[in-house]
């Protein structure tokens, strides 16, 4: 494909998978009691850990892979085939823990066990098809993903438990998992593969998933023991309040693929850094908006959106937006520091996100969901402050030879 044909199909593609996410959360709010949504919200939440786990390990790797064409078709199928292996022992061990949950939480847990090879398999295929430079084949399969989870999630009862949804949501995963396969054997029939090369020390896999275990998964857990050792409402509003922020997480997302080549050829450091600074300015005036535009939304059409957790995620707004205000330039900073010093972000990521899970934790324990919101808004302010000063302190870094896997487009923030 064309670059711009490819830049598009890309882009495309992670917005039917965003917008799948957001569909799924917003339907689930309006079947479900606010208890059903703060359980599914849980149990989502598991999802949601492992699934960035398995992006970083494995597919922000893949997608870094040079070489002839069947080079590369062998790392894809030894990726399928990781991920197939690593989400079932993975659903084994959800299996047992939701038998020993039990209730209906439990009962969530079993069915996410059930599903999860199917939904991890489907979404890992998106890297793939962009290590092969056939993004117009994941959009085609991430279509049909969405296709056929709000139809399926629309036709349940209202009412209906949380494992039945989540049962629901992950079979409907099924078509465009088979689709995405059959799309994709063409170019990995009869490559060799093997499951070492995931398991070696080398593999930079591991760096990634670091980086998101402190920059995404450490706060996603936090909110998630709230849930569990506090209040599982506060995960509900947490999770609707972030559900209604998703066309942000797009951009963020988009930022984080395609920022550093083009901020790479920006053409030297003054201008790397200037290009940054206006589109986080940009990206924080986006955010600010699209958060006045849900404060001012009246109730009625509120609960349309989120159905009974609408009221306890209308008074997260104002912080929530706030939080994905200074995301942007925290986002903005991250990735210009993998542009002028790849090295340098992991240890913004590891300070300044433990640092933000405790201010959740200290803002819950002052102030209820509405404190552990603002925790996190102070957290993503302080990550911003820190990544832009080090842009500030920070001298771009030699070219060094490149290694499998050796930059990721991994989100950072």
């Amino acid at each position: 494909m064309r670059r711009a044909a490819a830049v598009a199909a890309s882009v495309l593609d992670q917005a039917a998978a965003s917008l799948t996410n957001i569909a799924v959360l917003v339907i689930a709010a309006r079947a479900s009691s606010a208890d059903g949504f703060a359980a599914f919200s849980m149990v989502y939440i598991v999802f949601t850990v492992l699934l960035g786990l398995g992006a970083a390990f494995v597919g922000q790797s893949v997608v870094l892979e040079k070489g002839e064409e069947h080079e590369v078709g062998a790392a894809v199928r030894s990726a399928v085939v990781f991920t197939a292996a690593a989400s079932t022992a993975a659903g084994v061990l959800l299996l047992a823990t939701g038998a020993v949950i039990g209730g209906g939480t439990g009962l969530a847990v079993l069915a996410l066990g059930a599903v999860l090879p199917v939904v991890l398999v489907q979404d890992g295929l998106r890297y793939g098809f962009s290590a092969l430079r056939q993004p117009h084949r994941a959009l085609a399969a991430d279509l049909l993903r969405l296709a056929c989870a709000v139809p399926a999630l629309l036709l349940q009862p209202h009412g209906g438990s949380p494992a039945r949804l989540v049962l629901v949501w992950g079979l409907s995963a099924m078509p465009a998992a088979l689709l995405g396969l059959a799309l994709l054997h063409p170019y990995v029939r009869n490559r060799p593969w093997s499951l070492r090369r995931h398991l070696r020390g080398d593999h930079l896999g591991r760096r990634f998933a670091v980086e998101f275990a402190v920059g995404s998964a450490s706060s996603q857990l936090a909110v998630l023991g709230l849930g569990l050792l506090a209040s599982p409402l506060v995960v509900g509003a947490l999770r609707g309040a972030t559900t209604l922020f998703g066309p942000l997480n797009t951009l963020f997302t988009s930022v984080n693929a395609f920022g550093p080549p083009l901020l790479g050829r920006a053409g030297g450091r003054r201008a790397t850094v200037r290009a940054a600074a206006g589109l986080a300015a940009v990206l924080a005036l986006v955010a600010l908006g699209w958060a006045a535009v849900l404060y001012a939304l009246p109730d009625h059409v509120g609960r349309r959106l989120l159905g009974a957790t609408w009221q306890s995620t209308a008074a997260l707004l104002p912080a929530t937006g706030s939080q994905y205000a200074v995301m942007a330039a925290g986002t903005c900073a991250l990735v210009t520091l993998r542009v002028l010093s790849p090295r340098a972000t992991l240890s913004v990521q590891v300070v300044f996100s433990l640092l933000s899970v405790a201010l959740m934790l200290a803002g819950y324990g002052l102030g209820g969901a509405a404190g552990a919101a603002w925790g996190l808004a102070a957290g993503s302010a302080l990550k911003a402050v820190a990544a832009w000063t080090r842009v500030a302190r920070t001298r771009p870094e030699p070219a060094a030879p490149r290694q499998e896997g050796q930059r990721s487009a991994a989100p950072l923030s």
